[in-house]
């Protein structure tokens, strides 16, 4: 078992049930998705779901790392960002017979999106039906101003950079 714990920097932590710890994973997108609020898996644990206090939804795919987690190599990948909320993201989940993603947000508002592009489908309480099956037309919610999903899966994963902006220069 694989225990993961949200942070208010943006990373994920991975800890084996030991507590050691496994993995640190950070957001790829260069919109600063803010400090994490919610997590949770698919019911294959093949994706690791995470909402922001900014209202964004970061998908990463945690398959390969699962299967082998002893192994530095394998690589956890970020798949999919996208805004979601205009405020905090308080809870969400991942439907796979229907591949949805259903988030909540502080405003009040459930929605419900396309797992695989972050596509927008509707929220709770409109007068229409959903249409689930329909994943080319582009609608946004009205708080959303534009699309932002960044579809990651193909990209290098993000190693962790640590910097040293001060440093000693001795001859200044």
């Amino acid at each position: 078992p694989i225990l993961a714990s949200a942070h208010e920097s943006g990373c994920i932590r991975l800890w084996s049930s030991q507590g050691d710890l496994m993995k640190e994973l950070l957001p790829f997108s260069k919109d600063p998705s803010g400090p994490l609020t919610v997590l949770c898996t698919d019911i294959s644990t093949k994706m690791l779901l995470a909402g922001s206090k900014e209202g964004y939804v970061i998908c990463w795919n945690i398959a390969s790392f699962l299967e082998d987690s002893q192994n530095k190599k394998k690589q956890v990948k970020e798949k999919l960002c996208w805004r979601a909320h205009n405020t905090e993201v308080v809870d969400l989940f991942h439907e796979e017979e229907k591949n949805v993603v259903v988030t909540a947000s502080i405003d009040g508002s459930v929605r419900i999106w396309h797992a695989d592009s972050g596509y927008y489908f509707g929220y709770f309480g409109q007068s229409r039906k959903f249409e689930l099956s329909d994943t080319n037309r582009l609608i946004l919610p009205p708080d959303v101003k534009n699309f932002t999903a960044i579809i990651k899966e193909e990209s290098k994963p993000m190693e962790k950079k640590v910097e040293y902006p001060l440093m000693l220069d001795k001859e200044k």
